[in-house]
């Protein structure tokens, strides 16, 4: 026993490399194709037609800013306000934007939408009154698909029984709480104090309401955090009961979120603490029932994560891991990322200079990615790593001749037994899966030819 704890240990720190979070290939800071707003909108128009003919719609990604106060891990796009006056100009800014689409795609028929997703800053800013005006304007000139699912991320501490009766009203029945950690001190330091029962109220009156699945974020490698607070928040999520768990790295960034100065990489895990607290957290949410869905993700069985990654229909994207493809992600608000499957393209990250753009009449997209062929192939592998755990490439439309360079860059990796490698395949072990970015890293073209060593996958090789 103590021998394979080693060698596990052994891996760990061998394979302790930082690696994308893949919610999109390429990866932004390898987007290099910026698009036109005139391509942008095409590619939305095309993609939106075979979502038609495969009896789907899009999805819609809006994101809310604000929060009234600074948590110092974050690394979101925030802006800190206890001026609630300031939503509802922002959701006739977003309504405005979704005219503009509307306006340039042109389409005869009401657009038809099977997913919306409300995300931030904290979406539960806004009064009741302001999110019936943004749901109710998006879905006013467009058509709701039978099977769509509505989602919406919410502070505990914040979110009230009135607003999630609204939202319920609305067709939302996914909420997702950020909790992070239920450690007194640790909540403390990164500015998050919210108890136990404050978020069984919030949840108790979400399923009361009519929600019917319910995610916790909970990060790991926060300052002051241990063993002991892992094991307590663990403790406290299997008394309330989730039916998902977003179970996340923390991301320490103070060069580019000034708010995590508030504490120093002394207060922070070791590398080899942080990974500790990760396979202690990871055994309590199975112990607990819980079932690992790709990267990061645990589910009840009874969720419909857990089923989606059952029968095959699992994806990611940047909302994270959903229960089937939807395309395109049409993404409206300050900083939202946009997705047609063939381009990438994200809004203003600037408040400011979003508004004006909108207030210009103009798509506010500063940035994106158009794909080439093998991207779009590379992207394939990937998601099929992430969500399935194995991908292929035996026929034509899945081969690009840098898959010919795969099993020599994880040739490493299969000694290790985390993958087994046919000629024209990739299988992730069971052992292999808390390395399932480091083995998407061997699929990523444009980092590898950006670090061209094999060292960005381990420590050793």
């Amino acid at each position: 026993m103590q021998a394979t704890v080693s060698a596990a240990s052994e891996l760990l720190e061998k394979y302790d490399v930082a690696g994308p979070r893949y919610t999109s290939y390429p990866t932004i800071v390898y987007w290099d194709d910026d698009p036109t707003v005139e391509g942008w909108t095409r590619s939305v128009a095309d993609s939106l037609d075979e979502s038609e003919r495969l009896g789907s719609g899009a999805a819609i990604y809006v994101h809310i800013p604000f929060c009234r106060s600074l948590c110092t891990y974050c690394g979101c796009n925030t802006r800190i306000t206890r001026h609630t006056e300031v939503a509802k100009p922002y959701v006739q800014t977003i309504l405005k934007e979704w005219s503009l689409y509307r306006e340039r795609l042109n389409r005869e028929r009401p657009i038809p939408i099977t997913e919306i997703h409300l995300g931030g800053g904290t979406p539960t800013f806004l009064p009741s009154e302001e999110l019936a005006e943004l749901i109710e304007g998006i879905l006013k000139d467009a058509r709701q698909t039978t099977d769509a699912e509505f989602s919406v991320e919410a502070d505990p501490r914040t979110t009230t029984r009135e607003q999630l009766l609204t939202l319920a009203r609305l067709g939302f029945r996914r909420l997702s709480l950020g909790i992070q950690d239920f450690d007194t001190r640790v909540q403390d330091i990164v500015n998050r104090i919210q108890t136990e029962e404050q978020v069984r109220t919030v949840t108790e009156d979400a399923r009361a309401a009519g929600f019917t699945s319910i995610n916790y974020d909970l990060v790991y490698g926060l300052p002051l955090q241990t063993l002991h607070s892992i094991e307590q928040t663990i403790e406290a999520v299997r008394r309330l009961r989730p039916d998902r768990i977003a179970f996340y790295s923390y991301a320490h960034v103070p060069w580019i979120k000034p708010g995590q100065r508030r504490f120093t990489e002394l207060d922070l895990p070791s590398g080899e603490e942080k990974r500790a607290l990760y396979e202690l957290g990871r055994m309590l949410l199975e112990k607990a029932g819980y079932r690992e869905i790709g990267m990061d993700h645990f589910a009840l069985c009874t969720d419909s994560l857990w089923t989606a990654s059952t029968e095959g229909t699992l994806h990611r994207n940047f909302m994270g891991y959903i229960t089937r493809q939807v395309s395109p992600l049409i993404g409206l608000g300050v900083s939202s990322i946009s997705d047609s499957w063939d381009m990438f393209a994200q809004n203003e990250k600037k408040l400011e200079d979003y508004v004006a753009r909108i207030e210009r009449d103009e798509i506010p997209i500063f940035r994106g990615h158009k794909l080439t062929k093998e991207d779009r192939v590379l992207r394939r592998h990937i998601l099929n790593l992430m969500t399935r755990f194995e991908t292929n490439w035996d026929e034509a439309v899945l081969y690009v001749p840098y898959l010919e360079t795969v099993n020599d860059r994880l040739a490493e990796m299969r000694s290790d037994h985390l993958v087994k490698l046919g000629e024209r395949s990739c299988e992730i072990t069971a052992e292999g899966r808390p390395f399932l970015r480091n083995i998407c890293m061997a699929f990523d073209a444009r980092l590898v030819r950006k670090v061209p060593t094999t060292q960005i996958f381990s420590r050793t090789i």
